[in-house]
């Protein structure tokens, strides 16, 4: 979810980025400036590009030329990745009503109508729009 939100933002809270040659073994990346705890983003590599947490335990073995972002992605953003994962997992979920293909209905008495609808995406709201206030103040343009 932390690749998907800093891509809408346009803001990946970059400090250092490092181009070169960067193996991935054992599931983790051999990159002597990152810190426990610390995201990084991967780029040109085949298998794992993308957000990550260092140390990371699940990247394929791979060696490959590209570079290694060492990020300082801000708690709040953190946490609001993992809310909006929670609430993708609620109203985009096939069982949901919002994967329903239609934005209104109407049947013996009874109507309904989706938040949004009648937007341009043809469906109800995305998680974009409903954290749109929140996202907001970390967005660069």
């Amino acid at each position: 979810m932390l690749t998907e939100l800093c891509q809408e933002l346009h803001n990946w809270f970059d400090r250092e980025r490092h181009t070169g040659t960067f193996t991935i073994e054992n599931g983790n990346i051999t990159a002597d400036f990152l810190q426990d705890g610390q995201y990084f983003r991967v780029m040109g590599s085949v298998f794992s590009d993308g957000v990550h947490q260092y140390p990371a335990a699940d990247l394929p073995s791979e060696e490959f030329e590209g570079a290694v972002w060492a990020l300082s992605i801000p708690k709040p953003v953190i946490n609001l990745a993992a809310e909006i994962a929670e609430w993708r997992a609620k109203y985009e979920a096939v069982d949901s009503s919002a994967m329903s293909p239609f934005n209104s209905e109407s049947f013996g008495g009874y109507s309904y109508s989706k938040s949004g609808a009648g937007s341009s995406q043809g469906s109800g709201v995305s998680w974009i729009t409903a954290f749109a206030s929140r996202l907001n103040m970390w967005r660069k343009l």
